[in-house]
């Protein structure tokens, strides 16, 4: 059985395999990509609709998002002053000492000397705990803060999706890049204005 291929449709394989060789990194997610392209073509034969969102630019105008990026900064900003107070604190300490060790007996000085290394540590301390790539309470915070919010827009996402005819919705802000987008499947707009209107 031969299957005939619309000059679109051999244009876009002939991109997908171009896309395959340049970006050697995201081979896997073009191979998949390229799976599932050539078997919507040949098993279904209907026409391919793909769609692309910026999370960006929802996460950044949509009110949620923007209240919780605001309280994540507030408890960013909270955590900051802290380690400002405390650093300060030590600097104060340093300069005493500075100005007391020659009058300081020995054991004085080990002593003074011991509070100042603690004092550190804990600012190193406190500084991990809330801030440590990956392990920190921030980035705790933040999963916890906008988890729903993410489980609200890829339903939104796919909601439109479905209402629009898309097989594929792509983020442009994610890591599979694209290099080509046509501006007329953006629905972006789309997802923030549903989202907007409250739409679950």
């Amino acid at each position: 059985m031969a299957f005939s291929f619309s000059i679109w449709e051999r244009i876009l394989i002939n991109l997908i395999h171009k896309l395959f060789e340049v970006i050697s990194v995201k081979k896997y997610l073009l191979a998949l990509f390229v799976i599932l392209l050539t078997s919507n073509f040949i098993f279904a034969q209907q026409p391919l609709k793909i769609g692309y969102v910026d999370s960006q630019v929802i996460l950044t105008q949509l009110p949620e998002a923007i209240k919780a990026q605001g309280d994540l900064d507030a408890l960013t900003n909270k955590w900051t002053v802290q380690i400002d107070s405390m650093t300060k604190e030590l600097q104060d300490s340093y300069a005493d000492y500075q100005k007391q060790q020659g009058t300081m007996k020995d054991d004085k000085k080990q002593v003074v000397q011991q509070q100042l290394v603690e004092k550190q540590q804990n600012i190193e301390g406190f500084r991990r705990q809330k801030f440590a790539q990956g392990q920190g309470e921030i980035y705790k915070e933040n999963e916890k803060i906008f988890a729903p919010i993410k489980d609200k827009v890829y339903k939104t996402i796919a909601e439109v999706a479905k209402k629009e005819g898309m097989q594929f919705v792509f983020d442009k802000t994610g890591d599979v890049l694209l290099l080509y987008a046509d501006s007329s499947f953006d629905i972006t707009y789309q997802v923030l204005d549903s989202l907007k209107r409250g739409k679950k």
